[in-house]
């Protein structure tokens, strides 16, 4: 059995992406490690081949700016770096540049792609999120967060990145899965206030036009709002060995009451997410999958 890792990034130093934890923290899993390295305004380039693996191998590209819809140049991106890897890899496994995983859940991982090689019936791996938000000691839990998503997949090259990269699809149709054991933990909203205005205005020039923006876009005065988070619970585990540096580092800490952000959400929500957590069922909850196992 062979696997190839795979991502794309550009200004994960202007950005402050954990590119290089989120690499290594699969790498050991993976034969080969394919980089669609956009053209970036900072030392992104530099960031990946300090990594210094034989593993990784680099595709420089350069992003359509005109895509400004729905985050698609996101999964254009996602694209390039999975149609590189070569047809002798059996399973690609993708990360994004703001996800890591435990390693814990490596050999868990690699023995479901082990024990579900030959069934071909199984087209991906579908994994299990945490989202933490605001700082390190927090995760989001709410019906605004996709609770699971697909990460590994065929060396099908028919499969592709769908809408903003989120998740994938076989030509046009749902990708068939079985749900693993293992978490993919999301750092991307760990950022200082300013951080995640920064990361905000940023994010939403790949989904919206600038007429969007000139009417939407908060002045550099403004305070971050953190309702979007919803429900934010206390992580109480441990963060993966390739971001201890990282979570030492931070010196900010979460200056809000997570007790009255969940106070901002409507009836209706706080309803739904009643329901999710005595049942574990989530209503209507979008799946860009199909469950076969």
């Amino acid at each position: 059995m062979r696997v190839a890792g795979f991502t794309f990034i550009r200004n994960a130093v202007k950005n402050d992406y954990p590119i290089v934890e989120a690499i290594t923290s699969i790498l050991p899993i993976c034969d080969a490690f394919y980089v669609a390295l956009g053209n970036s305004e900072d030392e992104t380039a530099q960031l990946i081949e300090k990594i210094g693996s034989p593993k990784i191998i680099l595709t420089k590209t350069v992003w359509d700016e005109s895509i400004r819809e729905g985050g698609t140049v996101f999964a254009a991106e996602t694209d390039k770096a999975f149609q590189a890897i070569s047809a002798d890899f059996d399973w690609a496994f993708y990360i994004q540049g703001d996800e890591c995983v435990h390693e814990k859940y490596l050999p868990i991982i690699r023995q479901e792609m082990e024990n579900n090689l030959t069934d071909l019936n199984i087209e991906g791996l579908l994994f299990k999120y945490l989202h933490f938000y605001g700082s390190y000691d927090y995760y989001s839990h709410s019906r605004r967060w996709y609770r699971r998503e697909i990460r590994i997949v065929r060396n099908n090259k028919a499969i592709h990145a769908y809408r903003d990269a989120q998740g994938f699809r076989l030509d046009n149709r749902k990708i068939k899965v079985k749900l693993i054991d293992a978490y993919i933990y999301h750092y991307g909203w760990v950022k200082p206030p300013n951080g995640l205005k920064n990361k905000v205005r940023n994010f939403n020039q790949f989904y919206h036009d600038d007429a969007w923006l000139e009417e939407n876009t908060l002045p550099a005065t403004a305070d971050f709002d953190y309702k979007n988070a919803d429900c934010l619970l206390p992580f109480e585990g441990t963060h993966p060995q390739v971001m201890q540096k990282r979570v030492a580092a931070s010196n900010w800490k979460l200056l809000i009451d997570p007790k009255k952000i969940s106070q901002q959400m409507s009836f209706r929500r706080k309803m739904l997410q009643t329901i999710e957590e005595l049942t574990g069922w989530r209503i209507s909850e979008y799946r860009n999958y199909k469950f076969v196992k």
